[in-house]
């Protein structure tokens, strides 16, 4: 049986170091809106609840800036992708920074404990920080370290307070206990942005990224295939896309970091597509689209709607009409 979608909102941006990734759903409905789109009309949602607010008060966290309300937003995300994913719905989760990733996989681990998850993560920045050896003390930098529990401590640049200690485990914990993803199961494509503690760590880890010279030069077949195949042990498979690793000159600036050199959206469309015919996918996430960040008008929410659009389409007509 065809799972029908749900489209999960976490209008959360207290993760990122620059305010407006909230607003990026918003962007990609008006997107919509003007295409004569009604996929935003058509899929059931879920308003995730967000603590956006948390910007206004003092924050003691420098290593872990707003992780205290972050561990309440993704225990949250956790728990309805883990309540759709157990109601046989397939969740489409726009996010606005990427820490949400924290919450999307403990809420898949709830929901299977006893399967294998392996994750493609599509995105300019290595995300594998901890407190402990972070630069910015954003989480959006820090959710597959969390998901891994990867401190990283031989990198160790911060004195973390026992504050952001404590919340750092709970972040660790959240929806099932024990690591919920091993190293040999995520696959990076488009990483080009790293600080030279993930990098170590990235090599110790044997972690694989395609980078986009890589992807071109070998064909995006040749790489997913080949991605594929070292996930072959997965159950199954979470895709997040971060739009930052498309190339911020040919499409847009619209996101919180961007960076040049990255994948057209034709490459993105053309990746997601071969990994989701392995029928392996069970949860798909967007994040980072920042519309006040984007000087060329909605461009970035524009893009990242058709890809959205283009990826889940035949999932959405298949259950529609049955076919």
């Amino acid at each position: 049986m065809i799972p029908s979608l749900k489209l999960i909102k976490n209008r959360s941006d207290i993760g990122a170091g620059t305010r407006g990734s909230d607003m990026g759903i918003d962007a990609m409905e008006i997107a919509a809106i003007n295409k004569g789109n009604h996929f935003f009309h058509q899929v059931a949602f879920t308003e995730i609840q967000t603590r956006n607010e948390a910007v206004y008060h003092g924050d003691e966290d420098a290593c872990g800036r707003r992780i205290g309300q972050i561990v309440e937003q993704c225990r949250q995300l956790a728990e309805v992708v883990c309540e759709t994913l157990t109601g046989k719905e397939f969740p489409v989760i726009i996010s606005g920074d990427h820490s949400s990733g924290i919450g999307t996989i403990s809420g898949i681990k709830a929901a299977f404990p006893d399967k294998t998850l392996g994750v493609i993560w599509i995105d300019a920045h290595a995300d594998i920080h901890s407190p402990y050896t972070t630069p910015s003390g954003n989480l959006h930098g820090m959710p597959l370290a969390a998901v891994m529990h990867q401190d990283n401590l031989s990198c160790r640049i911060n004195d973390v307070n026992t504050h952001t200690a404590a919340a750092w485990e709970l972040l660790k914990t959240l929806g099932a206990p024990g690591v919920k993803l091993h190293p040999e199961h995520l696959v990076y494509f488009g990483v080009r942005d790293t600080e030279p503690a993930e990098d170590k760590l990235i090599e110790q880890l044997g972690i694989q990224n395609y980078t986009v010279a890589q992807v071109r030069q070998l064909g995006i077949q040749h790489c997913i295939a080949e991605a594929l195949e070292r996930l072959a042990a997965c159950d199954m498979i979470y895709v997040s896309f971060d739009v930052d690793s498309m190339d911020c000159d040919q499409i847009s600036d619209g996101t919180g970091t961007p960076v040049p050199e990255g994948f057209a959206s034709g490459e993105i469309i053309s990746m997601t597509e071969a990994i989701f015919r392995t029928g392996k996918v069970i949860c798909y996430e967007i994040v980072e689209v920042n519309p006040l960040l984007d000087h060329r008008g909605n461009r970035m929410a524009e893009v990242a709607f058709d890809i959205l659009d283009a990826v889940t389409r035949p999932m959405l007509k298949a259950y529609t009409t049955g076919e």
